[in-house]
């Protein structure tokens, strides 16, 4: 998570001209790349909770969206287009893109959030970088702290550089500080950034989702 200020503070500016900075192709190829973070925070969690966030990471099924009729299909087939004209800059490749969008598309909606304020998240914290690593060793896309795969995983924080691990421990995490707030967004976000109750952070993640809305527009014969 991006944060350069101290006490794990974050100017909006900092936030967005550091995601907007970022050069062509050749960025996302440094392993690790360093991203500015700040880092949720250890807790103790009760054993119910434990056990309910490690069964939603333990399923490792490949992200294979279901749709039950064809208009949703096609509403995901005209999403995809769009969000990969949009990310096509920072992910040049289509099959990298495509797999990115669809494993995002598929851990959003299985955590019950949205997909556009998971991409603007993952904007904020990495810039879509997959081997992004912070100052205090958050890693990957949704920069997550490597203490999460001990408390709700196997204890392998070199898996956070898998793709669809990354993505999933971030959209459970966010889900699970989302149910800790009451479904207050602002201060779960605030919570995923070790920030909880400033304004800066959750901010730039919004003005960030912004980019990642989608209105559908079917098309008309």
């Amino acid at each position: 998570m991006s944060t350069g200020q101290a006490g794990g503070g974050l100017s909006r500016r900092s936030c967005l001209v550091a995601t907007a900075s970022l050069a062509g192709p050749s960025a996302w190829l440094a392993v690790p790349a360093l991203a500015h973070a700040g880092g949720q925070l250890e807790e103790p969690l009760m054993d119910s909770v434990r056990t309910a966030l490690s069964s939603a990471i333990a399923n490792q099924a490949p992200p294979e969206p279901e749709f039950f009729t064809t208009e949703t299909r096609l509403h995901y087939v005209r999403w995809l287009a769009s969000m990969s004209d949009r990310l096509r800059r920072r992910k040049p490749e289509w099959q990298v893109r495509r797999d990115f969008l669809q494993t995002v598309w598929y851990e959003s909606k299985r955590a019950g959030l949205d997909v556009s304020l998971v991409l603007g998240l993952i904007q904020v914290e990495s810039g879509f970088r997959k081997f992004a690593v912070s100052s205090v060793g958050a890693r990957g896309y949704m920069q997550v702290m490597p203490f999460w795969t001990r408390v709700i995983g196997d204890g392998d924080a070199g898996k956070l550089f898998h793709m669809q691990t990354n993505l999933r421990f971030g959209c459970v995490i966010l889900r699970h500080y989302l149910e800790r707030e009451r479904g207050d967004l602002f201060m779960a976000l605030g919570r995923y950034n070790g920030s909880r109750g400033r304004s800066p952070y959750p901010d730039a993640v919004f003005g960030a989702q912004r980019a990642w809305n989608y209105v559908d527009r079917p098309a008309t014969g």
